[in-house]
């Protein structure tokens, strides 16, 4: 490149408006088919596990509390998953959406990648059990430090 292009191309940018964007102050609107947060739906879940078995991360478990009175609790593993959308695909009942508008998942600590979906009672449940079972580890999912 010669010197005279780039005083050419030196002189053009002092003219032109900057092309960075002014997020997160300024926010453009999300695209229809984003695959965001992963939302569940309790009331719609029969427990057939098609969600679990066709995760390729592993980021999906299913906790069956009660399969007569459809109790069940999801363990979902933000911090796994890929955002396929696969599990949200095959859902025959359609209880798992993926959100196009909470996309913004980052966090400092593991901690809030690691989420409870069901009914408040049936999560509550899982979790005081955990805690009587493990007292030093509350999550339900975890192996004890004994095992």
């Amino acid at each position: 490149m010669t010197i005279g292009a780039m005083i050419g191309d030196i002189l053009r940018s002092l003219v032109k408006k900057p092309i960075t964007e002014r997020y997160p102050y300024v926010r453009k609107p999300a695209p229809e088919r984003l695959r965001g947060k992963l939302h569940y739906d309790p009331e719609k879940c029969s427990g057939c596990m098609l969600c679990v078995k066709d995760c390729p991360a592993k980021a999906i478990e299913l906790i069956v509390l009660d399969r007569a009175n459809k109790r069940f609790v999801m363990r979902f593993n933000a911090d796994r998953c890929t955002y396929c959308s696969q599990c949200v695909e095959n859902c025959r009942f359609e209880c798992l959406s993926m959100s196009n508008e909470e996309y913004e998942l980052a966090a400092l600590s593991r901690k809030p990648f690691e989420v409870y979906y069901g009914r408040d009672e049936d999560v509550q449940f899982l979790l005081d059990q955990a805690a009587q079972e493990n007292p030093e580890s509350a999550d339900p999912c975890q192996p004890s430090a004994s095992a």
